[in-house]
């Protein structure tokens, strides 16, 4: 039977980055799309209800946030990862990526390492060197096809200085779900060098069958030195609506966030943005029941699709996130080469894993976030050129 994420919904024509922007980014619009994470499926109708009836209400003036969006935010944390938060440990902000700017800046003073995992979504890395602090990277291990943190190697960044570490769980592109003992272990070495965690969780509710999410902070009753970034923003398809919350247990480090904040008047007040927030984590979960098992059936289909047409790519089995791994390094191309068999003979836009830090090179990142058919079709386009 069809589902609802198999009906495609034009995008051209409303300054879509993933598709007005690929001319600029890939040199072509002659490609199908699957790069920029986000999901070419329509929102939850709760959303598209609550935005409706806002706009319908003709002043869109300064907003404030009402208590009532912190309530469907703790709500949703509590039922969805049973971790128990408070209102004032809430700080929202426009975005994740603005988040880790200031959090870099209020907690590292220049020059000050702070440790990265790459590969690794690429903003993190302008988070850290931005603001004049150095990159610590301690880069994943590919192990029998699956990621693992080196924990040995983050012990030595933090033994030699480092007191800052972005996380990210689920891992992006990696698709990595931590386990608690993973956790665990990162918590025990930055308690015992006294390292400050942002834990980046924004794709914490994009987990498959098998694997669960455990909050970094949930596993320590809320230390204080683990912040933790969270938006309805991955899970519902509403990132261009700009609103994402950093929670944040410790008062101290709240307010040196803030001052952050503040400096560089970093606000969270668009009514189209607040209305999306509250209506997605009221009303949107009954859609994300039927998106999981689609990504999930998507995911495979990928992946038995490049085992029987073209074994010389290896996605990395997903355990999270709408975002494929695949280790192309068998093609024995080069990264500048891969980009351009991918654009030029294939048609289809992918990020490079060269963007996600060396520990990326000869991979390649799929947005499987569209319906099925055009998934499919990226899959022939490949094959073919293979």
């Amino acid at each position: 039977m069809a589902s609802e994420f198999d009906f495609e919904i034009p995008r051209n024509g409303t300054a879509s980055v993933k598709y007005e922007g690929r001319g600029a980014y890939f040199g072509s619009d002659d490609v199908i799309p699957l790069w920029i994470a986000d999901m070419d499926f329509a929102a939850p109708p709760a959303v598209t209800r609550a935005l409706a009836e806002r706009a319908a209400h003709p002043i869109y003036g300064y907003t404030l946030c009402p208590d009532s969006l912190y309530d469907a935010l703790i709500g949703w944390l509590k039922k969805r990862h049973g971790w128990d938060i408070r209102q004032e440990w809430i700080l929202l902000s426009p975005g994740v990526v603005p988040s880790l700017h200031a959090a870099v800046m209020a907690f590292t003073r220049p020059h000050e390492s702070v440790v990265i995992q790459p590969p690794v979504y690429h903003p993190f890395f302008s988070a850290v060197t931005a603001p004049g602090r150095r990159l610590a990277l301690n880069p994943l291990r590919l192990e029998h096809g699956r990621y693992q943190m080196d924990y040995e190697g983050l012990e030595r960044l933090c033994a030699e200085g480092a007191r800052f570490m972005i996380l990210c769980s689920p891992h992006n592109p990696v698709g990595r779900v931590w386990s608690q003992d993973e956790l665990v272990e990162v918590l025990r070495i930055a308690d015992l060098y006294g390292v400050t965690i942002l834990s980046d969780e924004i794709h914490h509710d994009l987990v498959y069958p098998g694997f669960r999410h455990t909050p970094l902070a949930a596993l320590a009753d809320n230390p204080p030195h683990v912040l933790t970034a969270v938006a309805p923003s991955k899970t519902f398809n509403i990132p261009g609506l700009g609103l994402s919350a950093l929670v944040v247990p410790d008062a101290g480090r709240r307010k040196a966030l803030r001052d952050i904040y503040e400096l560089f008047h970093i606000g969270a007040s668009t009514p189209f943005g607040i209305t999306a927030f509250e209506a997605a984590y009221r009303g949107g979960e009954d859609w994300l029941e039927r998106l999981l098992p689609y990504l999930a059936e998507t995911r495979d289909f990928v992946a038995g699709f490049l085992d029987r047409h073209a074994p010389a790519i290896k996605p990395i089995p997903a355990e999270g996130t709408y975002l494929l791994w695949l280790d192309c390094r068998e093609l024995g191309m080069s990264d500048a080469e891969l980009k351009q068999f991918f654009v030029r003979r294939a048609r289809v836009g992918m990020n490079p894993g060269i963007t996600f830090g060396a520990a990326g090179s000869g991979f390649m990142r799929l947005n499987i976030g569209a319906p099925r058919r055009i998934i499919a079709e990226a899959l022939e386009r490949i094959a073919g050129a293979l």
